[in-house]
């Protein structure tokens, strides 16, 4: 197996409603344990580059993404069916072309035999109009656009349209697989089933949001130096506390500890609260982030247990570790 050689999985979730933002961040985050280059396709996608990965499973590429496969349904109960190829463009068309369930490979070197017979509208961008318009040339696949002589195909579309065109009928894609832009804020946000007098599940509820945040915070590689909690009521009201940080941190007994500060605060007695939202803003990167020295070992042990839970998390699932105050 070449390692050199880039390999990229376009993953096709068959979902019967849309994922919400943290559902989608949950899958993100269980095939991040696979390749930290994973970008989200909303609604239904996620694209993987395994080029990193697969020395380190010392597996092939099709049994890499069998893998990715096994933990979406694992964990999720997510079937799911794939491309596989060595760009973007082409792993994301086998994709589509791939029965529900099934892995379709468009092996290195081979992708213009795999194109040629393919109708024209099944490349990416190729909308009605450009397709009607080739139609009534007589160019219906994707080979005979790619034999076309370039200032025939210019006539036909334009400059632009007809390189680009030219470019995706030869299986051309340079674009890399990116992660997601860090967020200007992270939030977190839990609508209760039933107005909420008791004050052990409000503790548990901002408990819960807070280390959904820190979760969040280390896979994205940011601090936060700002924390919000916002609280709803049965009135449709609702409360808003907002507290700096001592240091910006993603540690989340940090995180946390602010958090029910906050709600502590609030001094809610008999309210009866509807939701919860905690969100963290002012985020840095972690890399720019400097901690205060502490000469207590605990400190070091705790990061050192946390660091241990996301790693957890990132192959067995995100439920797999939780504090002890939010166990089942």
């Amino acid at each position: 197996m070449n390692t050199r050689q880039r390999y990229v999985a376009h993953l096709h979730l068959h979902l019967p409603t849309t994922p919400s933002e943290a559902e989608y961040n949950d899958i993100i985050e269980l095939v991040s344990g696979i390749t930290p280059f994973v970008q989200a396709v909303p609604p239904y996608a996620v694209q993987l580059d395994l080029t990193s990965a697969l020395r380190y499973f010392d597996l092939s590429p099709y049994d890499v993404v069998q893998l990715a496969k096994l933990r979406l349904k694992a964990f999720y109960g997510i079937d799911s069916s794939a491309g596989l190829a060595d760009n973007r463009m082409l792993a994301a068309m086998a994709a589509d072309a791939s029965a529900p369930g099934d892995t379709t490979c468009v092996p290195a070197g081979q992708a213009a035999a795999w194109l040629y017979p393919r109708p024209v509208a099944a490349l990416p961008g190729i909308g009605r109009a450009t397709a009607q318009t080739l139609a009534k040339y007589g160019l219906h696949t994707i080979g005979q656009v790619a034999d076309l002589p370039p200032a025939t195909l210019q006539r036909l579309l334009g400059a632009g349209p007809a390189r680009l065109l030219a470019e995706r009928a030869r299986g051309s894609d340079p674009r890399p697989v990116t992660r997601t832009e860090p967020a200007e804020h992270v939030a977190a946000d839990l609508v209760l089933d039933r107005d909420c007098l008791d004050p052990a599940r409000r503790h548990r509820a901002v408990l819960g949001l807070a280390d959904q945040i820190g979760q969040r915070l280390r896979r994205e590689r940011q601090t936060a130096g700002r924390l919000t909690l916002t609280v709803r009521y049965a009135d449709r009201s609702s409360t808003t506390r907002t507290c700096a940080l001592p240091e910006a941190t993603d540690h989340s007994p940090a995180l946390t500890g602010a958090a029910l500060g906050l709600l502590t605060a609030l001094g809610l007695q008999r309210a009866r609260v509807r939701s919860f939202a905690v969100r963290a803003d002012d985020l840095r990167p972690a890399g720019s982030t400097y901690w205060q020295l502490s000469l207590d070992p605990g400190a070091a042990r705790a990061r050192a247990a946390e660091a241990a839970a996301d790693r957890a998390r990132r192959r067995f699932g995100p439920r797999a570790v939780r504090p002890a105050a939010l166990a089942d």
